[in-house]
This record gives C-alpha cells, structure tokens and sequence, in this order.
C-alpha cells in the first residue's frame, strides 16, 4: 500500500470532533490555513454538544438542565458561524457536517453523569456502527490526512475517546477500500508552548483565573510531530472561538480564552500534532511542518 503524491490544489483534509467548539479550540488555525491554500478541508463533528454547560443567561433555558434541552439545535448554528470565520473571503463558508447526520448521535456529557446512559448518548452508541459510519465518510471523501484525538480524548471526556477510537479502527478499513496509506494525527498541545502561552498572559479578565500547575494537558516537546505554523490565522480562530459564545469566552486581547469554568487558555500561534500513521519515531527531526509534507 502506498501513499501517493498529490497534485497542488487535490489535497484533502478531514477533521475528527466530538463536539461543536473543538474544532476551533483544537485546530481553527490549521483549518483557516488549509482553506487559504485551497485543500479541500471536512469538519466531520460527532454529536451536537448538548450537554454543554452555557456561558451567561440569555440561552441558559437552551441547556440539557436548563428546561428546553435545545441547546444541541443553537450550537449547529454557533458551528455554523465559527466555521464562516475560519473561510477566506471570497471562498464558500465551509459548512458543518455530523456523523451520521445532525442529532444521531448525542453528548454523552462527563462519565458518571446521568446523560452518559441517555439512549442516543455516543456512549451507548455500538463501536461497530461508529466505525462502519465513519469508514463510510472515509471512503466517501477520501481524504489523503485525518486528524482526531489522542486516546486520553484530549482531556479525558468519553466522547473524544470514542473519536479516537472509532477512527482507530475506522482507518484500517478505509485504507483497504481505498488502496492507499492515510495519513492520521492526533491533535495535541504541546507542554512548552502552554507554559509560554500562559507566561505571557499580562492583564487577567475579571472572573478569570491562571490554572494550577498540571490542571490543562500538555505533550512533552520530544513527543511532537508536527507544527503547524498558524500566526496569520490566529485572528480568524479568535473569531471562530467567539461565534461559539455559549461555550467559550475570547479576552479583549484576542490572545486568550476561556470555558465555563473560567480557567484562562492561549490562543496559539502554533498548531501541535503527533503522527501516528505511518507512525513517527518519538524525537525525530525536523518536526513536520506541513500536514502534507511528503503528499505534494
């Protein structure tokens, strides 16, 4: 099985969520750039994010407890504009797509909470379907690069494990069907640029607060790949974080963020991955530079 060069402007580009905001928070700078150069770029999202905890009053009845359980309808529309932001002008607004449809699936919220066994929770979705779904989308678009999640799902939520897992089993069987390697990564942050990150984090917006020493996930810097170079999208992904206001709040600065707990993040100039297939020796160098780097 081979991986095949790619003539300029076939690339294709497929995005794994669990949820609408990740795929600002994780990587609106690596989809604003690939869009610019003219990939071909998918955000495949797993559920509708119903489960959020809303940020202010005005759609807190939205929420999963907050009475109406609408919450999942409003955030395709915070997708919706998030991934309009991440568009050059001039371009289509990329448009969102769900696995399976919008509303097959739904939030399976945090483990141990009640919406974990909720019937159409992705958590009690059979690994089997997912993947025969997912393999579906694949082979559908035929992307030459995925991105998903680590195993740990980022930060430990069941439905960004589940992403990583379905894809797991999903890009052998796609593989297969379409004769050529895929290159798969996993989209993490690296340790170094979160400490510089939150190091240079000057005036703290009210009702904010720094995190504890360990509390945001982080990579070691020997562990990354790949580093994907997004200082002229930076703007565009503080736009897109900002569309997903239920969910997430942008500091005036446009350098920072944060979720309803109101522990600040960075919002990096710099996009971190690791390479697991064909897999990359932990440490090797030079980093990639390029999600396609070898493709075109």
């Amino acid at each position: 099985m081979t991986t095949p060069d790619i003539p300029t402007g076939d690339g294709r580009l497929l995005l794994l969520h669990a949820h609408p905001d990740d795929e600002s928070i994780m990587t609106g700078g690596t989809i604003a750039r690939y869009l610019a150069e003219g990939v071909d770029v998918r955000v495949l999202t797993f559920t509708l994010g119903e489960e959020g905890e809303v940020i202010g009053d005005e759609w807190a009845q939205l929420a999963a407890d907050g009475g109406a359980d609408q919450l999942g309808g409003y955030r395709i529309l915070e997708l919706t504009r998030a991934l309009a932001a991440l568009t050059p002008e001039g371009r289509e607004p990329l448009r969102p797509r769900f696995l399976g449809g919008a509303g097959r699936w739904r939030d399976s919220g945090m483990a141990g909470s009640a919406s974990a066994s909720h019937p159409r929770a992705l958590s009690m979705a059979s690994v089997d379907l997912l993947v025969d779904t997912l393999v579906a989308e694949i082979v559908e678009f035929a992307p030459q690069v995925i991105v998903t999640y680590d195993d740990a799902g980022t930060y430990g939520h069941p439905d960004h494990m589940l992403v990583h897992e379905t894809t797991v089993h999903a890009v052998p069987r796609a593989q297969e069907l379409l004769g050529r390697e895929l290159k798969v990564y996993e989209s993490v942050t690296e340790r170094s640029a979160l400490l510089a990150g939150l190091a240079a984090a000057e005036d703290i917006p009210s009702g904010w607060r720094m995190p504890e020493p360990g509390e945001l996930p982080g990579y070691p810097d020997d562990a990354i790949t790949t580093e994907i170079d997004v200082v002229a999208q930076r703007g565009r992904k503080a736009a897109a974080l900002a569309a997903h206001a239920t969910q997430v709040t942008v500091a005036g600065s446009g350098a920072q963020y944060a979720l309803s707990n109101n522990i600040l993040q960075p919002i990096f100039d710099h996009e971190h991955f690791i390479r697991i297939s064909p897999r990359r020796e932990v440490g090797e160098t030079p980093r990639e530079t390029d999600l396609f780097d070898g493709l075109t």
